[in-house]
């Protein structure tokens, strides 16, 4: 079934240009994630493991994901947040980012890395089972990741 497309979701306005466009109401919306499925065609391992649920957000250009798992094996909170900073500053360097800041969306406005891994923001219910979360920017992001393909691909 298609989403219904409420008739307040829209607003009509004019650009300093002149023109006049069409925008979306600051709102949240709920939607089916693509990240599950995207995630299960590029490691077929996780294929039918993951599940989730994606709200757009009213924000320029930033979004966060917000994964909760169940770990096969203990680990406490410390531990995990001591792995993702030692890949992004290791082999997932530029495309992984780390920070124990106080942060909010606008901060990660611009950020050319994939994903920034937000220290403070996510929790351990258990030692087999955590929330982490994680910031990117949509755009700059995902510009920055085809640039870093057109490259690859001319010098291969």
């Amino acid at each position: 079934m298609p989403p219904r497309q409420h008739k307040k979701q829209w607003m009509v306005r004019r650009r300093k240009t002149g023109a006049v466009v069409a925008v979306r109401r600051r709102t949240l919306f709920r939607q089916p994630p693509e990240q599950p499925r995207r995630l299960g065609k590029l490691f077929p391992a996780l294929n039918g493991r993951l599940t989730g649920m994606a709200f757009r957000v009213p924000t320029p250009n930033v979004s966060v994901v917000d994964l909760t798992a169940r770990l096969e094996r203990p680990a406490t909170y410390e531990q995990i947040c001591a792995a993702i900073k030692a890949a992004s500053e290791g082999e997932l360097k530029g495309i992984l980012g780390y920070t124990e800041d106080e942060v909010v969306s606008t901060d990660m406005n611009g950020v050319a890395l994939t994903s920034v891994f937000d220290v403070k923001a996510g929790i351990s219910l258990n030692d087999r089972f955590v929330k982490l979360i994680s910031w990117y920017d949509n755009e700059t992001g995902y510009s920055h990741k085809v640039l870093d393909l057109v490259a690859y691909i001319s010098a291969h």
